[in-house]
């Protein structure tokens, strides 16, 4: 795999097209670019990374549609898994990078939920959630109940993060000239490192889930 130069003009250009028109006949005419434009530096970023971050993974460029009202067969953009929680976005919008447990399983959860009702715990992830969006990082959940859980004091001074089901660090960029240079990469590692507190408190407090140890 060569070195990461960035994601040409041409990548962009991919994305634009098969987001207007999401075929396979598109898709068959330009897969070329597709795995030369998208997927080829991506795999030379995850390659880069690896030995910081962990191993990468990316994800398939198809769509589940089985259970979808939305029928279009191709996903427009790029995802790609580093470690155990970091997570790299491209398509034509831009840049996306994010940190954390975006989906939590239920033991994973009633770990959370303990740890952030525990003082201690619960502080440490304040100010972890504080040091992350000080560097310009959002924390997000992508599900979260509207009350808290039953058994919870609605009065309880994490409430809101007691409503979150995942919680995760998000920051993306538009398209701008850096992302078609090795600058692009540069982006990627300090958004993940400026992650490390959250995900730092994460694999303390709330770690893998059981049931994936055991399938």
């Amino acid at each position: 795999m060569g070195e990461f130069t960035g994601w040409p003009g041409r990548a962009l250009e991919f994305y634009s097209g098969l987001e207007a028109d999401n075929s396979k006949a598109y898709w068959t005419a330009h897969r070329s670019e597709y795995d030369t434009f998208v997927l080829g530096p991506m795999q030379a970023l995850l390659e880069d990374l690896e030995g910081e971050f962990g191993e990468g993974r990316i994800f398939r460029p198809y769509r589940d549609i089985r259970f979808s009202a939305d029928k279009t067969p191709y996903k427009t953009a790029i995802g790609a898994t580093l470690g155990g929680s970091g997570y790299v976005h491209f398509s034509a919008s831009g840049l996306g990078v994010g940190a954390g447990c975006h989906v939590m399983a239920p033991d994973q959860l009633a770990r959370f939920r303990a740890a952030v009702e525990e003082d201690l715990s619960g502080e440490a992830l304040i100010a972890a959630v504080a040091a992350l969006e000080a560097d310009g990082v959002s924390v997000t959940a992508r599900e979260r109940l509207k009350r808290v859980p039953r058994g919870v004091d609605p009065e309880h001074p994490r409430a809101d993060l007691l409503r979150d089901k995942d919680l995760a660090a998000w920051i993306e960029w538009p398209v701008s000239p850096w992302l078609h240079t090795a600058a692009a990469e540069d982006r990627v590692a300090e958004a993940l490192r400026a992650s490390r507190p959250l995900t730092d408190w994460l694999d303390a407090h709330v770690g893998p889930s059981a049931a994936e140890r055991t399938r």
